[in-house]
């Protein structure tokens, strides 16, 4: 199996805006490598024997916390599943002390999803382990952007040149910001589409043009990915009701006739039937929403896998802890 894991240079992923393109597409090659694996009969393989990845949810997730740990598991990794609910944090632990005693049973790469933006970032600087950001606050989700780009990779076969416009709650959303700077990185032109209330002010800095009007946009996108109403984030009323922002703002029959005729539709769950879009627009020729939760699986498969061969590389940083594990094929 070929990899270019000798340039990957990062012990943590914490976001987006801190890698270049030629790491983002890194990434993505190496995800591709995973599929063509699993096309050839090898879903699972011998990676990360040794290795213990912790998933640490401080909210509520069902997508990304069973990819994280399925994708673990088919690189041979033990694996930790903490919810806060059920923790020590309900008898006044803080928030730092569960992470590093959970590492002090030998845990290697941490993924950590909270509500408070920076949370990643802070274990970064407590644990020796690698931190990889599952989502913090309304900062970034750097792996649902990477697995959005690499179904539109997929699909388009480049990013550079197509037209994709981010739809909805801009606010509140921590997958909008991984997105634009991932797509901008590698030369798509951006949109951001909502009503006013919902796009936070001077956001064309980040190269980014802004829209009010969905209709005004179809037809000239590529790929519309519909973000979901973040209600459990807003303090206040942004629009006056669900009926006006889905015939507003929702794609429906009508707007998928409107749109381009090789139009892809993303979503990045839990998707609002009714809402984001209609049940005929989720499930039909144009969506491409459950490849995302397939691409999913691949793209963290590749980010615990060249975070772990950086560390294999930097035999100084653990070496009591330094694994072995080396893809050599199929395991059974």
């Amino acid at each position: 199996m070929k990899t270019a894991t000798a340039s990957w240079t990062r012990k943590h992923l914490l976001g987006l805006q801190e890698l270049s393109a030629e790491e983002i597409t890194m990434i993505l090659d190496q995800a591709a490598e995973f599929q063509e694996m699993a096309a050839r009969g090898e879903p699972k393989i011998d990676a990360l024997s040794g290795t213990v990845v912790a998933n640490l949810f401080f909210e509520p997730s069902t997508r990304t916390k069973m990819s994280f740990s399925l994708a673990a598991k088919r690189l041979s990794a033990d694996t930790l599943d903490f919810t806060a609910a059920a923790s020590s944090l309900s008898k006044g632990e803080t928030f730092v002390d569960t992470a590093r005693n959970i590492e002090a049973m030998g845990v290697d790469q941490v993924v950590v999803r909270h509500a408070t933006s920076g949370a990643p970032l802070l274990l970064s600087k407590k644990l020796k382990a690698s931190v990889i950001n599952a989502g913090d606050g309304m900062h970034e989700h750097p792996t649902q952007a990477l697995l959005d780009l690499f179904t539109i990779r997929q699909h388009r076969g480049s990013i550079a040149g197509l037209t994709v416009t981010l739809v909805g709650d801009i606010l509140h959303s921590r997958v909008a910001r991984s997105n634009i700077w991932a797509l901008k990185k590698l030369g798509a032109r951006v949109i951001v589409c909502g009503p006013s209330t919902l796009i936070p002010p001077h956001i064309e800095a980040l190269g980014v043009e802004v829209s009010n009007s969905l209709d005004e946009v179809l037809s000239e996108t590529d790929c519309i990915n519909l973000l979901r109403i973040q209600f459990e984030r807003q303090r206040s009323a942004f629009f006056p009701s669900i009926r006006e922002y889905a015939h507003f703002f929702g794609m429906n029959g009508d707007r998928i006739r409107k749109a381009k005729k090789d139009v892809l539709i993303l979503a990045p769950g839990p998707i609002n039937r009714g809402v984001e879009l209609t049940p005929d627009v989720a499930d039909g020729n144009h969506s491409v929403i459950l490849d995302q939760v397939t691409n999913g699986l691949l793209v963290r498969m590749a980010v615990l896998y060249l975070i772990h061969q950086r560390r294999q590389l930097s035999a100084d940083e653990h070496p009591e802890r330094s694994h072995q594990g080396t893809i050599t094929g199929a395991t059974t």
